[in-house]
């Protein structure tokens, strides 16, 4: 199982730093999620623990070694990121697109190996995509879209998966789709899955462990039931919420909030 961890992680845009010396470990073989305001460097941390991003201070080690050292086909068969708003050129097939998860495993300009067809079909079939493999990338629905940037990053076969907003743009029912099939993956094969969230509900739903970040530092860390709390959502996001917990799920539900001392006026 690959380990990945951050050890005073500073990071910055210029002369502005965005992320203070933060520590925070991936626990291995769970769904994490990461929250917090907007600009407080979520996407930075995942940007930066999938090498990405270089930081300005301190490491991310993967397995114990800076990640940042090694090279760049050794960690691609660790760890797999989706970034938030991928792309693919015009006129890319689904099956096309799963074949670049690939790319880790190809020596120079090497064909594909009967192995790396049958990895591909699994992944093309995991996720559901099989009657679309001949389809192009634009032709799809959004939520179909995601499911194969999933398949090409199960193609690459690593034990780390992250994740940048997956269930951006996407219906109530296609974020479920896509949380559904990462919980699986995470269940039946024991991938460890780190992705950044905006929903506070479906984060606690559908993960194992939270990191609540504000201003580039870990405010809080734990089970859903420890992060999601009155108390903690007034410190990251300024908030005065009402927690409940789910009836289906158990799980804690923010189910009011409003603004620490402030009250929207409407005229």
């Amino acid at each position: 199982m690959a380990i990945l961890e951050t050890r005073d992680l500073a990071v910055a845009y210029g002369n502005t730093e965005i992320v203070k010396k933060l520590n925070l470990a991936i626990p291995e073989g769970k769904v994490t999620s990461i929250i917090g305001p907007n600009g407080c460097g979520k996407s930075t941390v995942l940007k930066t623990m999938a090498r990405l991003m270089r930081p300005s201070k301190g490491s991310v080690l993967l397995d114990g070694k800076a990640i940042h050292t090694e090279s760049t086909r050794d960690v691609a068969r660790k760890l797999a990121i989706l970034p938030q708003t991928p792309e693919a050129p015009n006129g890319l097939t689904v099956q096309e697109l799963v074949t670049y998860g690939r790319f880790p495993y190809q020596k120079g300009m090497g064909r594909l190996k009967p192995e790396d067809r049958k990895v591909i079909d699994w992944a093309i079939a995991e996720t559901g995509m099989d009657e679309f493999r001949d389809r192009p990338i634009e032709a799809l629905s959004g939520g179909q879209r995601q499911r194969v940037w999933i398949a090409m990053a199960l193609a690459q076969e690593t034990e780390l998966l992250l994740l940048d907003e997956p269930t951006t743009y996407l219906d109530l029912a296609h974020q479920l789709e896509i949380l559904q099939l990462l919980t699986r993956l995470n269940r039946e094969q024991n991938r460890t899955v780190a992705m950044v969230l905006h929903d506070l509900n479906l984060a606690a739903r559908f993960s194992d462990y939270m990191v609540a970040v504000r201003a580039g530092e870990v405010i809080c860390a734990g089970s859903p039931q420890e992060v999601l709390t009155s108390s903690t959502l007034k410190k990251v996001f300024e908030i005065d919420a009402e927690i409940v917990t789910d009836p289906r799920n158990g799980t804690p539900v923010c189910l009011t909030y409003d603004l620490v001392g402030r009250q929207l006026v409407l005229k």
